[in-house]
């Protein structure tokens, strides 16, 4: 597990296009749009937020990311956003999920109060691993995302991390 770098662009890009393309409903982006964006783009993501990559022992390709968003605004930079929650379905069921949303838990304790995310309510398994890791649901957003006339509804769900200051 390490924070990845703008010199990750290319794999980076690879696993982003990846989770986009094989399950739409799980991101706000969709593929079409971000298979456009050269790699100058991925490099600029990388180094405007935190992002994690996660790979599993033995293996040489990057197997999960998941990253960590705080608003520059004083009045919104007390909540983080969990957000680009990807794991390869061959890393699926060894705990690597589990290790990049901890890993964003441990760093988003270090910056913020609370840390929040929104998961697709036809995931079952990601509410579970987020409900496992602390988070709660707090509302629930009907008609989130409209992907080729089907509406998916998204929970959105938070973690306190520490009191306010």
């Amino acid at each position: 597990m390490r924070r990845l770098t703008a010199d990750d662009a290319e794999t980076y890009r690879a696993i982003r296009l990846e989770g986009l393309q094989s399950q739409p409903d799980a991101f706000g982006s969709s593929w079409a749009e971000e298979q456009e964006k050269p790699l100058a783009a991925f490099a600029a993501r990388l180094e405007g937020n935190a992002v994690w990559g996660g790979w599993l022992d033995g293996h040489a390709d990057l197997a999960g990311v998941a990253g960590l968003m705080v608003p520059t605004s004083a009045k919104l930079r007390h909540i983080g956003t969990l957000w680009g929650m990807f794991v390869r379905p061959a890393a699926r069921g060894q705990g690597l999920g589990a290790a990049l949303v901890q890993t964003v838990i441990d760093e988003a304790a270090t910056r913020v109060e609370e840390l929040r995310l929104t998961v697709v309510a036809t995931n079952p398994t990601a509410v579970r691993l987020y409900s496992r890791l602390g988070f709660q649901q707090y509302a629930l957003d009907p008609r989130a995302l409209k992907i080729d006339g089907r509406y998916y509804d998204e929970i959105l769900m938070s973690r306190r991390l520490r009191s306010a200051e």
